[in-house]
């Protein structure tokens, strides 16, 4: 996936979340940010990205922000399927039997 991709992923969801949130039709949305009912659309639907300023301005008439946080990557995934993988076909047989649902199976 590229980065553009992402950015207008997030920016519709962004919206699409905020304007549910709300319980607003697209027009009471659209109303309440101050923008045009086929821009709001546009953006929703993905064909036009608001700049990153411009997001945080919408979201702000509508009382609401963005909150990011950065912390550590969580490895548990990647350390249990390490562990899974030091056990012979005995051993992982027998924790699949009691409904151990092992890492690697998963899809």
């Amino acid at each position: 996936m590229t980065m553009s991709s992402v950015e207008e992923r997030v920016a519709s969801a962004l919206l699409l979340s905020a304007r549910s949130r709300l319980g607003l039709s697209q027009t009471a949305f659209a109303e309440l940010l101050g923008v045009a009912q086929p821009t709001l659309s546009a953006y929703e639907a993905g064909r036009r990205q608001p700049t990153l300023p411009t997001l945080l301005r919408l979201l702000s008439r509508a009382g609401l922000e963005i909150r990011m946080e950065l912390v550590e990557l969580d490895r548990h995934d990647e350390i249990l399927s390490e562990w899974e993988r030091s056990l012979d076909e005995r051993e992982r047989a027998h924790l699949q039997a009691q409904g151990y649902r092992l890492v690697s199976a998963r899809g």
